[in-house]
């Protein structure tokens, strides 16, 4: 096919590499927000600037190697943060519902697919390509149901499974069908590809967590060693996809659900790869897939437009069979069928994955390409639109079934949950950022307010210069590390007689409503008698403090457990603290296991407070039953309930400092609460 340019009169393409970027960024910083103010996705934009500022457009720039880089890393950081974006646990929870609707939401498409395409002259391996595209699908609306709190429904649950099962089968589809078109489709591939596939992926799911948690551990404190890992490990995976004849996408998207337990969702790390990865990488590979658009084609091949009309079609008629099926068999509503349909029918990451590996080994043509841009666009429009009109349906129909009584107790569910203006007493972030790390956590969870405080003494003498300088600089770092993750920060620098005054001074000033302090994991017996600082925060504060004692980075957590007793568990105050302990857990990812442990035979009635939750109930002494339990990289929680203190002992009680000492690799954090 011979090129038309459109604007042909234009003189030919920039190669100066600075001009090049420059371009480059000023689309990436317009076309989002321009196409945005029309209502549609910036993905839609970015596509259709790389369009115009292609070859086949403006001609503004061509193709080259430096393109393709760009495309390339910008395409498997797009993959891994699918990856990082996709939860085991919400398969296993619906595990056989998830397969259901995975199986037939990849079935349908892929049958529809072969068929309207080899109905229009494709081959067989270019139809079976073209028809894995049909059958993934990218959760481009997510946020949409997430800003209506639709996410724990049982709809969505299946919906995020089925889309794992659905991603994995069309990129194993996309394997197969390149090895075929090479001639490479034997009976030893099989034989390779099945054994080898097993392995790689055990490997990547069970192999990469445990590394991760090793260098955590050893440079955790280093962020930015941090970041270059994450990077480090997804190409490593997806170069070692390559080597084993695997399409890297795969691996990209492997290693992103490999290292996800370790990257807390709302942490400082999480942000840093998802303001790279959407600000520059992925938006670099949209436009470079713009470029391989030919628009010319329409008016030299018309059967271009047969081509786009039937991908559109039955990429629409094939999502919304299975969603109704599934949703009718599952007696869901037809709203809530409606959104799984909004949500499966859009097509993006990895159909434009699949699409540009075809090409690239000259599977598809320019024909398909456009079909596929153009399926991309169609979907992207209606994807927000149904899944918003749905949803709002969804959130009016329970909101008219509401009664007064359901209503009281939403209310006062919600008011169970804090919002949490949290100070963190900072000496040294360099280390201490597991402070300042589980600060965020409880602070972005909730949406509350991050207040980091540094205190100088003043003990009769004159501060100096340099400790105010230090002051402010510790506390810069501590605000560099909220910002990270925009979180509303406010830090306070302050000169005191003591620093227990200091803290108890600046939670009334702030109306924060936790504090949280780290602790070494002994008292001594100066402590006991007069107080160390701990103790007297503790006795003076009234409201709850957070005692921690990090051994490990907080982000290789792997389960929290919360050890109890039974009076701590008939108090007041169990409430307050399981609260804390579920977000805690939720955000980092981790398992949540309760030990309710009774010191007599008769134990305790456990009510509906745990219902839904892993706990144990056990007899004995309690130390020695919290010490046989407990494992490697298990954050353990204790209570500590009162306001009264026994001369020459511990305020937070014997039982913390006997855990710390007998088990020392143990991280812990010990609730302080006031009886109420």
């Amino acid at each position: 096919m011979t090129n038309f340019y459109l604007f042909s009169f234009l003189p030919g393409p920039i190669t100066d590499p600075v001009a090049v970027f420059l371009i480059m960024m000023g689309v990436l910083l317009i076309a989002p927000i321009l196409f945005e103010k029309i209502k549609l996705p910036g993905i839609v934009g970015l596509i259709v600037a790389g369009i115009i500022i292609g070859p086949y457009g403006l001609g503004l720039l061509e193709r080259d190697k430096t393109i393709v880089l760009f495309g390339t890393v910008g395409l498997l950081f797009l993959m891994f943060m699918a990856g990082l974006e996709t939860s085991l646990d919400d398969l296993k929870e619906n595990g056989d519902k998830a397969t259901i609707f995975g199986l037939s939401t990849f079935a349908v498409p892929m049958v529809l697919g072969v068929v309207s395409m080899t109905l229009i002259g494709y081959d067989i391996l270019a139809a079976i390509l073209v028809a894995s595209c049909f059958a993934s699908h990218t959760l481009l609306s997510l946020p949409i149901v997430s800003k209506r709190g639709l996410m724990r429904s049982k709809m969505m649950t299946v919906t995020l499974g089925g889309t794992l099962i659905v991603n994995i089968l069309a990129l194993l589809v996309l394997t197969i069908v390149v090895r075929a078109n090479d001639g490479d489709l034997t009976l030893g591939f099989w034989l390779y590809l099945i054994p080898s596939l097993i392995i790689y992926t055990f490997a990547t799911l069970f192999g990469v967590p445990k590394l991760g948690r090793w260098f955590f551990r050893t440079f955790g404190r280093d962020e930015g060693a941090e970041f270059t890992f994450v990077v480090l490990t997804l190409f490593m995976v997806s170069y070692v996809a390559k080597l084993i004849d695997i399409e890297p996408i795969i691996g990209a998207f492997l290693a992103g659900i490999s290292i996800r337990p370790l990257i807390p969702p709302l942490s400082p790390l999480m942000n840093r790869i998802q303001f790279i990865g959407n600000t520059l990488f992925i938006p670099l590979f949209l436009l470079s897939v713009g470029m391989l658009v030919n628009p010319a084609t329409l008016i030299q091949e018309p059967r271009s437009f047969l081509v786009s009309g039937v991908m559109i079609v039955v990429a629409i008629v094939a999502k919304f069979i299975p969603a109704w099926g599934v949703g009718k068999y599952f007696k869901y509503s037809f709203p809530n069928i409606m959104v799984m349909f909004g949500l499966s029918v859009a097509q993006a990451a990895s159909t434009l994955a699949a699409i540009t590996v075809a090409f690239n080994i000259d599977l598809v043509d320019e024909l398909t390409v456009n079909g596929t841009i153009a399926m991309i666009l169609v979907t992207c429009i209606v994807s927000p639109w149904v899944t918003t009109k749905w949803a709002d349906q969804i959130k009016t129909e329970e909101l008219a079934s509401q009664t007064p009584e359901t209503e009281e107790n939403e209310e006062a569910l919600a008011s169970q949950t804090p919002l949490y203006r949290v100070i963190v007493p900072v000496a040294n972030p360099n280390t201490e950022d597991n402070l300042l790390n589980l600060a965020l956590l409880l602070v972005n969870a909730t949406k509350g307010k991050l207040f980091p405080l540094h205190i100088l003494t003043d003990n009769d003498k004159v501060i100096s210069k340099g400790d105010k300088t230090r002051q402010a600089q510790l506390l810069e770092t501590a605000e560099m590390i909220a910002h990270a993750t925009s979180t509303d920060v406010q830090s306070i620098a302050r000169i005191e007689s003591s620093i227990e005054q200091g803290i108890l001074h600046v939670y009334q000033e702030c109306d924060a409503n936790l504090i949280i302090c780290g602790w070494k994991g002994f008292s001594t017996y100066q402590d006991n008698f007069f107080g160390g600082i701990i103790d007297n925060v503790v006795q003076k504060s009234p409201v709850p403090v957070l005692i921690t004692r990090f051994t490990e980075p907080i982000k290789t957590t792997q389960r929290v457990v919360f050890a109890i007793s039974d009076f701590q568990y008939n108090s007041s105050s169990f409430a307050e603290a399981l609260t804390l302990t579920k977000i805690l857990a939720n955000e980092l990812n981790a398992n949540l296991h309760i030990l309710l442990i009774s010191g007599n035979s008769s134990g305790v009635i456990v009510d509906n407070r745990l219902m839904g939750l892993s706990f144990q109930q056990l007899k004995g002494n309690f130390t020695r039953r919290v010490l046989q339990e407990i494992q490697p990289d298990d954050l353990l929680l204790l209570m500590s309930i009162g306001d009264h203190k026994v001369v020459g002992t511990p305020t937070l009680g014997t039982i913390p400092e006997s855990i710390a000492r007998d088990y020392r690799r143990v991280s812990m954090m010990i609730i302080c609460l006031k009886t109420s």
